[in-house]
């Protein structure tokens, strides 16, 4: 091999080396891995869909909203411009409107708020701030200055409750009646 030969091979070995080096001291640093404790909720929604609960194939109850935006970890719900029913054992209907409610997929309870519109099949009128549904007890509660009317009966209080979709009512704190009254 000729004397050129051998320094061209030489250069040829350091620029190998060099290069090798360069590649090796440049791969960039992998981005850091997201520490953050705090998990973002993970959110599905839905525009005009019902959700509903059923007993042993019995509906209880079913609502329907122009949004729905549920935690896909949690199963909960919140809900915008809401329509529901209720549906009570004796076969009568709890017809329900409001702005806004929550729905706690763990209790199975219902949060309905903004004031809400209440009317059943048998002709009771309820006006109140916020309603709630408690799934164990089967119980509505109506509470923000509610209101009820039946026949030409009119009762308010501080809360309004009933296990029956407001046929029998318990009228708690400040009740007061009016009988004879015009709807």
């Amino acid at each position: 091999m000729s004397k050129q030969a051998k320094i061209a091979a030489a250069v040829g070995a350091i620029l190998f080396v060099c290069l090798v080096v360069w590649a090796v001291r440049t791969v960039p640093e992998p981005p850091p891995k997201d520490t953050g404790t705090q998990e973002q909720p993970h959110v599905m929604s839905y525009d005009n869909n019902t959700i509903s609960e059923e007993r042993d194939g019995v509906k209880i109850w079913e609502l329907t909203a122009d949004h729905i935006d549920v935690d896909i970890q949690t199963q909960n719900a919140t809900m915008t411009n809401l329509k529901g029913t209720f549906y009570e054992e004796d076969g009568r209907t709890v017809a329900v409107e409001a702005p806004q409610a929550a729905y706690d997929a763990g209790t199975k309870d219902i949060a309905i708020t903004g004031g809400v519109k209440i009317a059943t099949s048998d002709g009771a009128a309820v006006d109140c701030g916020e309603l709630k549904w408690t799934s164990a007890d089967g119980k509505l509660a109506a509470t923000g200055s509610p209101v009820i009317t039946k026949d030409d009966v009119l009762a308010s209080g501080e809360r309004i409750e009933s296990t029956d979709g407001f046929n029998k009512v318990k009228v708690i704190g400040k009740a007061h009646f009016e009988k004879g009254v015009k709807q």
